[in-house]
């Protein structure tokens, strides 16, 4: 396969992977994305593109984000796409990719973090990790990765108590 036919487009949306503590206010910020500079750290040797949408909480998404994300998917010719995303509504927002009908042959894997990626204990890196391996191997669908495991998106929900994905 050419190298152009397995580069994986990541499309990153804010959430808990880019959030950024800002002390004066406690509170947290959605910040620039994570996901270049984890990959960037990890040396990824696979052909990659990153390509920033939303700098949103997952919580704050509307139908007209989602709509910004099935639109870029939709238009892309990548057959292999990562989506950072908050893990509160991951699967909403796969759920409309479904809906939409933009699978077209396409491996997309939606990925997050239940702690800041700039933390020092994070599952963010491990995550995407796990996403970028799923999205070379697994078949065409759309998945989630997270809690160490790949999920199909639409049998899997967020155990908030757990703090972890489980399957539906």
């Amino acid at each position: 396969m050419a190298d152009k036919d397995m580069e994986i487009l990541v499309l990153t949306t804010g959430g808990t992977f880019d959030k950024v503590y800002f002390d004066a206010l406690s509170d947290y910020k959605i910040g620039e994305p994570r996901a270049p500079h984890i990959l960037k750290t990890a040396r990824v040797n696979c052909p990659y593109r990153v390509q920033e949408l939303l700098r949103k909480d997952s919580l704050d998404l509307t139908d007209e984000d989602r709509a910004v994300i099935v639109q870029a998917v939709a238009e892309s010719s990548a057959r292999h796409i990562v989506i950072t995303h908050g893990s509160d509504t991951m699967t909403k927002t796969a759920q409309a990719l479904a809906d939409a009908n933009v699978l077209e042959g396409r491996t997309i894997i939606f990925v997050g973090a239940m702690q800041p990626a700039r933390f020092a204990e994070t599952d963010a890196p491990f995550n995407l990790g796990m996403a970028f391996a799923a999205a070379q191997i697994a078949a065409p669908g759309i998945y989630i990765a997270m809690s160490g495991t790949i999920f199909p998106a639409d049998k899997v929900v967020k155990n908030r108590e757990k703090g972890v994905f489980v399957a539906s």
